[in-house]
């Protein structure tokens, strides 16, 4: 049985950050959110989406039903601070790109981190816990990006403003969890069985969700793109 949703809101009042922060009012009022409204449970799928492929799609498919989620927002980041992106697509195109691919009704694509003063996930969760007060956000990554967690700036933190999962892929599910994020957090870990509390959970709390194992990566996919044709006879 679907769960009767609060009235939407479709366009967010403006986001008065704390002085702390570092967000500049001028940038940040510019800022316009997908739906959304205080008792949702939203997955936030962050990445440069250089290309989007079949697997980002599936992975976020697959926490929507699992956790129980009312919408996933695509969130397409200007650039990865721990990747060279000196090559990497314009912003708009990306944009384009995953709106093309995603094609679902409960999926929002949005470039919003473009207006804000800092490509870190720490401070782009930050500012969606803040806004949207209300809203019950989980942070989808893949199990690859469980292994690397470790280096993101103020990882720790970004733990304890919202739930997260992990999602399986080939591979990295045999050795993601124990890394240097997966043994720190590892008490937090919750059973599959689960799932469906993660959103209201109060964070630190994470689960692993199995059954995605395609091996597609963006990564891959750019290498791919970047080999020369074969001239045509």
């Amino acid at each position: 049985m679907n769960r009767e949703l609060p009235p939407v809101r479709s366009a967010a009042p403006p986001f008065s950050a704390p002085a702390n922060q570092g967000w500049k009012t001028a940038s940040t009022a510019r800022i316009v959110l997908p739906p959304y409204a205080p008792g949702m449970r939203i997955g936030l799928f962050g990445g440069t989406f250089d290309p989007p492929h079949a697997a980002h799609r599936a992975a976020c498919l697959l926490a929507m039903r699992r956790l129980g989620l009312d919408r996933v927002w695509w969130l397409v980041t200007p650039g990865n601070p721990l990747k060279d992106t000196r090559d990497l697509a314009p912003l708009r195109d990306r944009v384009a790109a995953a709106r093309a691919l995603a094609h679902h009704p409960r999926i929002d694509v949005t470039d919003f981190e473009s207006h804000l003063p800092s490509a870190y996930t720490y401070k782009t969760v930050s500012y969606l816990v803040q806004r949207c007060a209300g809203v019950h956000f989980v942070w989808i990554m893949g199990a690859d990006n469980l292994r690397s967690f470790h280096r993101w700036q103020r990882w720790r933190g970004i733990a304890e403003l919202v739930p997260i999962a992990v999602i399986d892929r080939l591979g990295p599910s045999l050795y993601a969890g124990a890394g240097a994020a997966g043994q720190a957090l590892a008490r937090f870990r919750i059973p599959e069985s689960a799932a469906k509390g993660l959103a209201a959970r109060k964070p630190p709390a994470w689960i692993y969700l199995h059954g995605l194992k395609s091996p597609l990566s963006s990564t891959a996919l750019r290498a791919a793109r970047a080999l020369p044709r074969p001239a045509r006879p």
